[in-house]
Parts: C-alpha cells; structure tokens; sequence
C-alpha cells in the first residue's frame, strides 16, 4: 500500500502563484508513478501533470503547459506542483495519483485550489 497527503491549496488572485506538495509514505519502493488530477464541480476528474518515477519524464495537459511543472527532488518521496499564473479555471480540489509498477493506482484525499477573478 502507498498513502498519499496532499498539501498547499488555498485561495489565490488570478495571475498568482501556488506550490502543492504530495507526500508518499508506504511501500513507495513499488511507485512507477505520480500525478495530479483536478476535478472542478460539475466536471469529470482530468489529467494536470506526471513524472516517472525512474527517469523523471514529466507529462502535461494542454491546459496547464508552461504555467505548472511537476518535479520531484532528489529522488525523495515528494512531488511538487508548481502552478503559475493561475486562472479562474483552475479552480477545483487537486488529487495525488501514484501508480505501482503492477498497475494499482493510489490516490490523496485532496485539496483545494481556488482561483478568483
């Protein structure tokens, strides 16, 4: 098993900046994985950003390129969210997905990201 926290949302101007922050714990030797997803209300739960465990190739969707980037610091059990100037879109709760090499996803409880107008 693999426990995931997420941290760092909160209300932010438009044009702001936000860093998450998503802590493993666990048997985190068995991550392929990790990303974000965001599920704004109303919407469906989309994609926002991953990274490989091994060789740090990160993904992002078309929506938040050159705005956020996901990274991972020295090889830690942490994943980071950078997201720059923020849009009222982006608002919505922001989930921690880790996959294990045997395909078995984990997620956070998530947290809150709101931005105003």
């Amino acid at each position: 098993q693999v426990q995931l926290v997420e941290s760092g949302g909160g209300l932010v101007q438009a044009g702001g900046s936000l860093r998450l922050s998503c802590a493993a714990s666990g048997l985190t030797f068995s991550i392929s994985s990790m990303g974000w997803y965001r599920q704004a209300p109303g919407k469906e739960r989309e994609f926002v950003a991953s990274i490989s465990w091994l060789g740090g190739s990160t993904y992002y969707a078309d929506s938040v390129k050159g705005r956020f980037t996901i990274s991972r610091v020295n090889a830690g059990n942490t994943v980071y969210l950078q997201m720059n100037s923020l849009k009222p879109e982006d608002t919505a709760i922001y989930y921690c997905k880790g996959r294990s090499r045997n395909d078995n996803d984990y997620w956070g409880q998530g947290t809150q990201v709101t931005v105003s107008s």
